[in-house]
């Protein structure tokens, strides 16, 4: 997939993501800066990152300074090591999952063996299989900076812990001066291979989103869709 880098609103632009949800590939935020731009998300792998990274410098937009995880997951990591970045914030949780993460043999055949051992990993790791074209200089990035439940970032830029069914380090990254809240996936049902059995396993967090909704940003953003507006009050 070839996109480029559109703008939201503000300082706030987006590298979309893919729409077949076989390919795994979430949106790409971009926070613009002068000091250094922060990106929401490593992306998928480091060819996603890539692609990131050339759509920022046709946009004209500053080199990244920074990248802030909105959770742990493969998907919005583990493009972080093709990243060239002063620091990585991500919830202190989602740091020592990752940490552990780091730790596995990651390969076509690691990821193989692990879906012989437990078919349930099947669409997760069959989806890291396609998105990864070599493996010589992978490596998960744990955060270099960790918070617990929120930390401002400069220019303006709020972190915030909201957790959730989906991740328990799911992150919300509030931009204030640009109307906009970036949502992750913290209002998602599980991966599939934590769902428990029955429909409740595979629901969205209504009380979650309906809280965040309320608090009234022009702009919404999660990982898996175009951005949306709240609905307007008749």
């Amino acid at each position: 997939m070839t996109a480029s880098l559109s703008q939201l609103s503000g300082r706030v632009w987006i590298y979309p993501g893919d729409p077949d949800p076989e390919a795994v590939m979430p949106c790409v935020a971009v926070v613009a800066d002068d000091a250094g731009s922060t990106v929401v998300d490593a992306g998928q792998s480091p060819a996603h990152a890539r692609l990131v990274q050339s759509a920022l410098a046709e946009a004209g937009l500053p080199a990244a300074r920074r990248l802030v995880y909105t959770h742990h997951h493969w998907d919005h990591t583990w493009g972080a090591c093709a990243w060239e970045v002063e620091e990585i914030v991500g919830q202190e949780s989602g740091a020592t999952l990752l940490s552990a993460e780091a730790r596995r043999s990651w390969s076509q055949e690691y990821l193989q063996e692990q879906v012989v051992a437990n078919p349930r990993l099947g669409p997760s790791f069959k989806a890291r299989a396609r998105a990864m074209t070599g493996w010589a200089d992978f490596a998960v990035r744990a955060p270099s900076r960790t918070f617990t439940d929120r930390l401002m970032l400069s220019g303006g830029i709020e972190v915030r812990h909201v957790g959730g069914k989906h991740a328990p380090d799911s992150t919300v990254v509030a931009v204030p001066g640009s109307g906009v809240l970036l949502l992750g996936d913290c209002f998602y049902p599980p991966p599939f291979h934590l769902r428990e059995p029955g429909p409740a396993g595979e629901e969205i967090d209504l009380r979650q989103i309906s809280a965040l909704v309320a608090e009234g940003f022009d702009w919404y953003v999660d990982s898996h869709s175009p951005p949306w507006r709240p609905p307007v009050p008749e």
